[in-house]
């Protein structure tokens, strides 16, 4: 057995041992940079060199800048608000709550490295208010030291990771978009030469491809403004084939026309190889003229020609982008990204409701390690409220801070009484510091390892003579780790999070789609959004899905309906501004309508109500009620999908 599959059947991940072995020699050294430029908190340096480590450089370059906005903008708020509440505690805690809560409820709305600079500069106010007010007359100091610490830690660590981090591969997620744009391509194909669309499985199959290619764009956006284009384009590449998808699934009939189908599998030939985008974009080009009788797959095809011309970077596509916007065609898809506002704002509320809570009972007993308390409570009550599960991973953070704060006592009663300078208490921490390769890098304890780290450093201020007392060591130690016990029970009493929950919050969003979309006429105007917003949570929606292990419903096949609904809401109001048709028909799909607007509160009324306006729709302009009978098909074979909605209304 080799020594990496050794150190495999112990446990390890060989790759993230090497990379958090790196990250603790980096810490060491931007501790020892930090106390050298003779700054009062140096152990901040090494906490930053952990808090941004990273594997792939642009994801180190992305994260260490928000760490550094993020910081400095916390450091001034939180002088801000230490200067205006004077010497109140009870101010200084209002403001504190109000700033945290307003981070943490934003930061679940961002995305990527902007959501979590966002949260930190709420929990950077409260570090430097909160230690200002175990030390007070300080403030101007404190604020300077933090900032100047944080820049060190990120220099240091964009030194090192610089160094010898390795550049992320960005061919890997446009290879497999681009695979993934060639299958579909080829299975509509074969679907307009008369073979069967994709089976339920091969769809879910594909969307779930989707789903996680889709979750990959955001750290393949970071580092660089070229990363973030090519995501962009990536996106909407996604967008045209989840188009692309949904037409094959909802499409009854293929249309008979081989000369297309030809065209089409040129496409999808030439799309296997990654230097010929160009040829596809030229046969996609063609298809959408061969298919100007079928309205919706004319809108797909161009769609697929304008997302392909945008992602490639040549002059050909270039020249083909402008013919193409001069003949009117879409230039590219909308894409229009899920945000979580409810999530966001429950976020909000617990995080500022502990912050008063514990605030409150800080300003009424006068403990003395108070601040630390708060301290902790803020940052593991809004940097973890963007996470899945926040209450599972607060376990493991919980054990990790407890072994970290025994592993900083030990430090400060057993090792730093044999000191004899300054450096020496800094040198004799390093030991500590490199420990804590063991849990990031064991599979079982990685999650509570970093954790472990920042206790530790947090807790072990290299200031020499030494002062304190044990007692007083033990009681921030505990106050340190009463945050995250705190943060426990906060994720499962306030707003209790978990994938589950936050899938039945998103089908309760996409439901809120339908019904904003059925209540307003100047939907119509704005299609592209809607369809936009409803692809996008429907891959939100799988991967939701797949963390939750949900077995009671098919979310991927709910998501679907509501997809078709929309489109037939939008068909609704198309049709029910049409003075042609009778007065009948009129009535009937303003039926459907005023259905579609209380869908959350009685589902089941809504396919009636659809099969009723189909009929009458049939009748006044033959085969245009399919669309409406197919929407309530699909309803009425998902009817658990639509009940949670309405069960997390009542």
């Amino acid at each position: 057995m080799s020594p990496r599959d050794r150190i495999a059947a112990w446990g390890f991940v060989p790759e993230r041992l090497t990379f958090t072995l790196r990250t603790a020699l980096a810490g060491c050294l931007a501790l020892l940079v930090a106390w050298l430029l003779g700054l009062e908190h140096p152990q901040w340096a090494a906490m930053t060199v952990f808090s941004a480590a990273q594997p792939v450089r642009n994801l180190l370059v992305e994260k260490s800048f928000f760490r550094l906005v993020g910081t400095i903008a916390g450091t001034l708020v939180g002088m801000l608000l230490v200067a205006a509440a004077e010497d109140r505690p009870a101010l200084l805690v209002a403001g504190l709550a109000v700033w945290i809560g307003a981070c943490a409820g934003l930061g679940n709305v961002l995305r990527g490295f902007v959501a979590y600079g966002t949260i930190l500069a709420g929990y950077s106010a409260s570090m430097v208010a909160l230690l200002e007010t175990a030390h007070p007359g300080h403030l101007l100091a404190l604020g300077t030291d933090r900032a100047l610490t944080v820049l060190t830690g990120v220099a240091t660590g964009l030194v090192v990771g610089l160094l010898f981090t390795q550049k992320a591969s960005e061919s890997e997620i446009a290879a497999n978009t681009r695979r993934l744009a060639a299958r579909i391509l080829a299975d509509m194909a074969a679907f307009l030469r008369g073979a069967p669309p994709p089976s339920t499985d091969d769809w879910h199959d594909r969307l779930a491809e989707m789903a996680l290619l889709d979750e990959g764009l955001d750290p393949h956006g970071a580092g660089s403004l070229a990363s973030r284009r090519s995501a962009r384009r990536l996106r909407v590449v996604l967008a045209a084939q989840v188009t692309a998808l949904l037409w094959l699934k909802t499409e009854r009939s293929a249309p008979h026309e081989p000369a297309l189908a030809d065209a089409l599998e040129r496409a999808a030939r030439s799309l296997e190889h990654p230097g010929a985008v160009s040829q596809t974009v030229a046969a996609l080009e063609e298809a959408a003229r061969l298919a100007g009788r079928h309205p919706a797959l004319l809108e797909v095809l161009q769609g697929q020609a304008a997302a392909l011309r945008e992602w490639a970077e040549t002059d050909e596509a270039a020249v083909a982008g402008s013919a193409a916007a001069a003949r009117g065609e879409p230039v590219l898809p909308a894409v229009v990204l899920h945000r979580d506002w409810i999530g966001a704002r429950h976020a909000a509320l617990r995080a500022g409701g502990v912050m008063l809570l514990v605030g409150l009972a800080w300003v009424v007993t006068g403990w003395a390690a108070g601040p630390y308390v708060l301290l902790g409570t803020s940052v593991m009550i809004s940097l973890f409220s963007t996470f899945e599960n926040p209450a599972a991973v607060m376990r493991q953070v919980l054990a990790g801070q407890f072994f970290g704060a025994c592993a900083a006592l030990a430090c400060r009663w057993l090792v730093w009484p044999f000191a004899t300078s300054e450096l020496g208490l800094v040198l004799s921490v390093m030991p500590f510091i490199i420990s804590g390769v063991v849990p990031m890098s064991h599979r079982r304890t990685m999650l509570g390892g970093t954790d472990y780290v920042m206790v530790l450093l947090l807790l072990s201020q290299p200031a020499y003579p030494l002062s304190g007392s044990f007692l007083g060591s033990l009681a921030i130690a505990a106050a340190v780790v009463a945050g995250p016990a705190i943060a426990l029970l906060a994720y499962g009493l306030v707003f209790p999070t978990d994938a589950r929950r936050r899938l039945e919050t998103l089908i309760t969003m996409m439901v809120r789609d339908l019904q904003d979309a059925a209540a307003s006429p100047d939907s119509t105007r704005h299609r592209g959004v809607l369809r936009a917003r409803l692809q996008h949570r429907l891959l939100r929606l799988v991967r939701l899905a797949q963390a939750a292990g949900e077995r009671r419903f098919s979310p991927t096949e709910g998501g679907l309906a509501v997809y078709v609904l929309g489109r037939a809401t939008l068909l609704l109001h198309e049709r029910a501004s049409d003075p042609a048709l009778s007065a009948g028909t009129h009535r009937a799909l303003q039926l459907a309508l005023r259905r579609i607007r209380h869908l959350a509160d009685r589902p089941e009324r809504v396919p009636p109500a659809l099969a009723r306006a189909a009929a009458r729709l049939d009748a006044d302009a033959a085969g245009e009620g399919g669309l409406l009978r197919a929407a309530g098909e699909s309803m009425a074979r998902n009817p658990a999908f639509f009940d949670r909605s309405a069960r997390r209304r009542a």
